[in-house]
């Protein structure tokens, strides 16, 4: 009984701790849950594309959206097409670096030249996870004859998907520190995120990707974008906690009082 007694207490003390920790540290939680989920999700998500019914599914969104043949039709009025191939060009590869060159630029000119650095590093880091991924997979486009887009390379998981949701989120993580009130950030951090699923979303409706590359670019760049945020958080708590112990202590010495 005693050391059942012994087990119990410390397992209640562990918990105690680890809630702690989750109130202290929700971010770091909510990161580390979204990089495992995000991997396991594309791990699944790569295995069913090799599956029937992964296949049966990425044909049956592709036949919704697009009916017949003609490239020029598809599921909405005439100006949505437009609409998507507009904001499919929000993923490619050169408005990105154009944006992360603005963005960079500002970051720099606030002296934040780690963020600078880290916003390169998320960016160069899905482009070489897309590219690296694609590579192995070798996975081929929709039928030629339905795409409303040119395109370059293989499908899965889909570029645009996992750089914009890279990018977007990376950059949305930067600048919701700048407001103090919730709602703010979450506007900033949601307006990512919607970005990034309209980005996706219109790889589909062009048939320039399957749905499952576009869902496994969505897992892979949130997880990767995490990993990003989470060490840049980790390094600069390190460093405020060196800075902190480098400050010199103010001693207040009690006045002295004559005899």
């Amino acid at each position: 009984m005693a050391i059942h007694d012994l087990l119990a207490g410390r397992a209640a003390v562990s918990l105690r701790r680890l809630l702690h920790f989750a109130r202290q540290e929700l971010g770091v939680v909510v990161a580390l849950g979204v990089i495992a989920g995000g991997i396991a999700a594309f791990v699944e998500i790569a295995d069913d594309m090799t599956e029937a019914d992964g296949q049966a599914m990425d044909r049956a969104v592709l036949d919704w959206m697009r009916p017949t043949a003609d490239p020029a039709d598809a599921i909405g009025p005439d100006w949505l097409q437009t609409a998507m191939t507009d904001i499919t060009a929000l993923g490619g590869l050169s408005v990105l670096l154009l944006f992360a060159l603005v963005a960079t630029g500002v970051l720099l000119i606030q002296k934040k030249p780690f963020s600078a650095v880290m916003l390169a590093v998320s960016l160069a880091g899905g482009l070489l996870l897309s590219e690296g991924l694609k590579g192995v997979f070798e996975r081929d486009r929709p039928p030629e004859i339905h795409r409303a887009v040119e395109t370059l390379n293989a499908s899965f998981p889909s570029g645009h998907a996992l750089l914009s949701t890279v990018f977007y989120l990376t950059l949305g993580v930067m600048l919701e520190r700048a407001f103090a009130r919730k709602r703010m950030k979450a506007y900033v951090l949601g307006s990512a995120v919607v970005i990034a699923m309209l980005v996706g979303v219109s790889r589909v409706y062009l048939a320039a990707h399957w749905a499952t590359d576009v869902l496994a670019g969505w897992a892979i760049g949130a997880a990767w974008a995490m990993a990003c945020w989470l060490f840049a958080y980790l390094v600069e708590r390190r460093a405020l906690r060196a800075g902190l112990r480098d400050q010199p202590r103010i001693v207040i010495e009690p006045p002295v009082t004559g005899e």
